[in-house]
């Protein structure tokens, strides 16, 4: 039997109230568990959204991969963007499969945020132990 820690989404479990998106995140949520209780620990990022997609569509949730923004300095371009996940047009989804401080990770969601019309961001390290989700709020006006 394996030591790893299992997440089961109970079907009585009730998300907290007040939450942006919060119908979406919880399924949204519900299918990065599914992911990390099939797969577990220790595979490369690529499989872990290979897998999400598969479980996002099997939940009839509408995302787009690898979608390419713009990221401008003043008036001029000086690079793109492209979240992993953009699910529903209203959630960006990052996925590490880090083993370090996620705090430059977080961060780094936030600035994209702050690049693109979203509000809300998912990081989520499917890291070498454990799973972690971690919401991210661009609480500045849009662009």
């Amino acid at each position: 039997m394996s030591n790893e820690k299992r997440f089961i989404l109970g079907q009585n479990e009730v998300p907290e109230s007040g939450l942006l998106y919060q119908d979406l995140t919880y399924k949204i949520r519900g299918c990065i568990f599914t992911v990390y209780n099939t797969l577990g620990c220790g595979h490369k990022e690529l499989i872990y959204q290979n897998a999400l997609e598969q479980e996002l569509t099997k939940q009839n949730l509408t995302f787009e991969a690898q979608k390419s923004f713009n990221v401008f300095y003043g008036n001029k371009k000086v690079g793109n963007y492209r979240p992993d996940l953009i699910v529903k047009n209203k959630v960006i989804i990052e996925i590490k499969t880090a083993n370090l401080n996620l705090k430059i990770f977080e961060s780094q969601l936030l600035s994209y945020l702050k690049a693109t019309p979203y509000q809300l961001g998912l990081l989520v390290n499917f890291g070498p132990n454990q799973l972690h989700i971690k919401r991210i709020i661009n609480t500045k006006s849009p662009r």
